[in-house]
């Protein structure tokens, strides 16, 4: 179901009351649609505004339980500023769950708030109705005529995720192996990647292909998956990759060792490590029956990942809230 949100513009706010917005629909979709329970993603603000839900709905003689699912920028990023860090330790010691989705989100959040709950990990999932290999060759040989191999990227084009990297590593790849290279997304950063382009030479060989809704038909062309980030709570777009049997090189930052398997999904490499990230990119692509292996054990270990696991998960969780809240 999908309940729409509307600010309304009044002269004494500077900017539309989302959040307060925000809580008087949860209540009030509590109460049509007679929830048992609410579950919010991301600390702030719908943590925040799901305990605000709560204590009116408890005025009215209703207790709705509250699960706040973390998912890393609420925690490494908001939460680590100053401004909003005592509202993200608040919102989530009043939840009445919490989870988040890697060990390594969990760690990072225990180590910068003093939090009283304990934090469940339940890992992203992935809907493999939609992530999977499907024969594309037709537009593979329109991006690569050659028969060059294809590297691929997606994200939201920001400093964190080191887009920058992923061109370093693709000239270092191009200098050993025909290949080529796809950049999925858009972001602050895009403008100076394609000066980076220009300047080393390779604007024939990268395609800028901006934001995508169909990335599952772009990943059935791709022969390895690049994912150099700063930071990554979990790696969702490494996921989906391997759904779609590609391969993985990617840093080790955050909770991508978790999904990434080193020497068997892909590889794993320091932050900013580009050379060593760029050998094992020709090692793979130099090697069609180490390819194939690879793609094989990605789409395995990304099968554990299947919403058909992860979603029981959850309602089991769902069923020990409700068993041990305190009405």
């Amino acid at each position: 179901y999908y309940h729409e949100v509307s600010g309304e513009d009044y002269p004494l706010f500077e900017y539309p009351p989302y959040d307060t917005a925000l809580a008087s629909k949860l209540v009030d979709v509590v109460k049509f649609e007679k929830l048992d329970l609410l579950h919010v993603h991301y600390a702030i603000p719908h943590a925040t505004v799901a305990y605000l839900a709560k204590k009116i709905l408890l005025q009215e003689g209703r207790y709705i339980p509250v699960v706040t699912t973390l998912h890393g920028t609420d925690i490494t990023l908001v939460g680590g500023n100053s401004t909003f860090s005592p509202v993200v330790e608040f919102s989530i010691n009043k939840s009445d769950g919490v989870t988040a989705v890697s060990q390594s989100l969990k760690k990072q959040t225990l180590e910068l708030f003093s939090i009283d709950k304990e934090i469940e990990v339940i890992y992203n999932f992935i809907d493999f109705e939609r992530f999977k290999k499907v024969n594309k060759d037709h537009f593979k040989k329109a991006i690569a005529p050659n028969g060059e191999r294809i590297l691929l990227h997606v994200s939201n084009f920001r400093k964190v995720k080191r887009v920058d990297d992923v061109v370093h590593i693709f000239k270092r790849v191009y200098e050993h192996i025909p290949c080529k290279l796809l950049l999925i997304g858009d972001g602050p950063e895009r403008h100076n990647l394609e000066n980076l382009c220009r300047s080393i030479g390779l604007c024939h060989e990268i395609r800028f292909l901006g934001k995508q809704d169909a990335v599952e038909e772009l990943l059935a062309v791709a022969d390895l998956f690049i994912m150099p980030s700063e930071s990554e709570s979990f790696g969702l777009a490494a996921l989906e990759a391997m759904a779609c049997e590609v391969p993985v090189i990617s840093s080790n930052a955050g909770g991508l060792p978790e999904v990434n398997i080193h020497g068997k999904t892909g590889y794993l490499s320091d932050v900013g490590n580009v050379e060593e990230m760029a050998n094992y990119a020709i090692e793979i692509l130099s090697d069609e029956a180490k390819l194939q292996a690879f793609r094989k054990h990605a789409f395995e270990q990304a099968r554990k990942f299947d919403i058909a696991h992860i979603l029981p998960q959850y309602e089991s969780y769902y069923e020990e809230i409700l068993a041990t809240a305190i009405y």
